[in-house]
């Protein structure tokens, strides 16, 4: 049976200390998690590699004297130095490692955290590998986080996956047909970069600059993104556009839970008022229309 999941989850990717967000401390990491339990989150997603390890170990020091009470997925494939690798040996010893930061005895789900086409169209002995563990109780659930439509139907193939987390917002709708099938599945759907890195905020202009992982972006991609969000501020009349963005996402009801990375009270605090805001049908239908007729044939870059 599984445990009762909150619509608005907890993304740990920026939980502890990321070169890109400065210092977050022990301290200030564990009332994070606290505050957003206590305000009625129960699904908490993590990875080795978040933070070189942080992001586990602060959740497992926060969550120890109510873990029974929250959903804890973590990931495998991107171990704490940042190294990147899918053997199938590997995943016991894996887990293990995040069983020990996290403080418990099991993880509610593993995740393939963005494997190769072969691991999704069953070619390896990866799920069989993980159906193991999950009879041996170091896992209750397992499944994959990916990122595209020719991804989600290889692993639709898949009897025993039961969670799909994708990445999936306004500039990223490639799978939305497929949102139905993932759901007459029965398999729990986790959305992962629901503010396209910031973007979808409005905050960021074409004049923005960016470090670390964002610096990933062309000029060009910088330009395209800029004009797409002086659209969506057309549409909304507000140049503030998280609620929006959000809200397009809990208007699915194929959606389980949406995980934005959440890195201050004050941003889990918006979090939490925005999950409140109801999305107008014709808001939501001008944003696919939006997705149908300036991105899809050009897909952006993540």
């Amino acid at each position: 049976m599984r445990k009762p999941i909150s619509r608005l989850g907890f993304g740990g990717w920026q939980l502890g200390n990321h070169q890109e967000w400065g210092q977050m401390d022990e301290e200030q990491g564990i009332k994070l998690v606290q505050t957003a339990f206590e305000n009625g989150i129960t699904f908490f997603d993590t990875a080795p590699n978040y933070a070189a390890g942080r992001s586990e170990i602060y959740l497992g020091m926060a969550t120890k004297l109510f873990r029974d009470k929250i959903y804890l997925n973590s990931k495998y494939g991107h171990d704490p130095d940042g190294n990147i690798g899918f053997s199938v040996a590997g995943i016991e010893p894996s887990i293990r490692g995040s069983l020990k930061r996290l403080q418990t005895t099991y993880l509610d789900s593993l995740l393939l955290h963005n494997p190769p086409m072969e691991i999704l169209n069953g070619a390896t002995s990866h799920f069989q590998e993980l159906e193991r563990l999950k009879q041996v109780g170091l896992i209750r659930a397992y499944g994959v986080s990916i990122d595209t439509a020719e991804e989600v139907e290889a692993v639709l193939k898949q009897p025993n996956v039961t969670i799909i987390e994708l990445l999936y917002n306004i500039f990223f709708q490639s799978c939305r047909k497929l949102l139905s099938d993932i759901h007459k599945r029965g398999i729990l759907l986790i959305i992962k970069v629901p503010l396209d890195s910031g973007w979808l905020t409005g905050k960021y202009t074409a004049k923005a600059a960016f470090e670390g992982i964002r610096h990933r972006w062309s000029q060009e991609d910088i330009q395209r993104r800029a004009d797409l969000v002086n659209q969506l501020s057309n549409i909304t009349k507000d140049t503030s556009l998280t609620k929006y963005a959000m809200g397009f996402l809990f208007s699915y009801p194929e959606i389980t839970t949406i995980i934005p990375g959440i890195k201050t009270i004050e941003q889990l605090h918006d979090h939490l008022n925005h999950q409140k805001y109801v999305l107008p049908h014709d808001i939501k239908q001008q944003f696919e229309n939006l997705y149908d007729q300036s991105i899809a044939k050009n897909p952006l870059p993540w």
